[in-house]
This record gives C-alpha cells, sequence and structure tokens, in this order.
C-alpha cells in the first residue's frame, strides 16, 4: 500500500490499486524463483503497475467535474437536468467546455467532428478534404461520437460521486 500511495495516479483509489498489485502478484506467482527477496518482487510489480497506470492516464486524461469552470460547470448542470435553455452571454462557456471535451480525442476524431458536427459539412466533402473513404469518415464520426458520449457520462458520474 506504501509504494502504491508514493505512486498513486491521483484519480485512482490505492485500493482499486493494490487489488490490481495483488492480482498480478497471485497469477504471476509461478514467475518468482527465489533469486531475489520476495519482497523486492512485490515491490518490482508494485512500481511497474503504477508506472503502468500513470501512462495510461497520460495517454487518456480524464476531465473530471472539479476540473470545470463555474460557468462550465452550470451549463452542464442545465444541460444534465434539461430545466432550462443555455443563457447566450453562457455561450462562451459552452464552447470552451465543448473544446476540453474535444481535446481528449485523438486528432483525426476531432477533425471529423469539426468538420461534420460543427461546420455541417457534407460526407462527400470530408472525404474529399481529407482524402478518407466516406465509409471511414462515418465510422470516425461514430467512434468519436461514443467516446464524447462516454466522456460526457464520466463527467456527469464525477459529478453525482
Amino acid at each position: 500500500m506504501r509504494i502504491a500511495r508514493a505512486h498513486l495516479p491521483r484519480r485512482v483509489s490505492e485500493e482499486d490499486l493494490a487489488q490490481e498489485i495483488f492480482l498480478k502478484m497471485f497469477t504471476r506467482i509461478d514467475q518468482y524463483q527465489g533469486a531475489v527477496p520476495f519482497t523486492h518482487w512485490v515491490s518490482r510489480i508494485a512500481v511497474t503497475t503504477c508506472i503502468d497506470h500513470l501512462r495510461a492516464q497520460k495517454r487518456r486524461p480524464e476531465l473530471r467535474w472539479a476540473d470545470l469552470s463555474e460557468r462550465e460547470t452550470d451549463i452542464l448542470d442545465s444541460a444534465i437536468t434539461n430545466e432550462n435553455e443555455v443563457a447566450p452571454d453562457d455561450a462562451l462557456a459552452a464552447r470552451e467546455l465543448v473544446h476540453k471535451m474535444l481535446e481528449r480525442l485523438k486528432p483525426e476524431d476531432r477533425l471529423v467532428i469539426q468538420y461534420l458536427d460543427l461546420e455541417q459539412r457534407s460526407i462527400a466533402e470530408i472525404s474529399a478534404l481529407t482524402g478518407w473513404s466516406p465509409t471511414l469518415v462515418k465510422v470516425r464520426a461514430f467512434r468519436a461520437r461514443r467516446k464524447l458520449q462516454r466522456f460526457y457520462r464520466e463527467l456527469t458520474e464525477s459529478e453525482r460521486t
């Protein structure tokens, strides 16, 4: 637990990380040959597991409710509850929220969402601009939208907890 706390990615609970370390240790116990002390072997598994989590977090950064500004939180809150429409003066904050979520996408996915949904271009136009086939444009758009929905769900779930 001490090693997990020292290398702990901020958004991963230490209990979950410790459980993953013990699971790896249990599944790899046959690899332990006794050449090094058992505690060193377990420590090595713990450190590499923590490093793996840090790398995963760097590859897929997580946007949390606490990372948003107060205006972005209000906009997202009103969208969740459907109480009212977003006021015109909040349009800038809504735009910033959309851009924060788009930044989490891969550049190709972000490009297809920008062209298709934000600029309202046709699939044929996007295909001509990017050199991708129309099918590839549709698949990228579908997958990017799914990722954005997942980001939105993660954001709203982190707000509830």
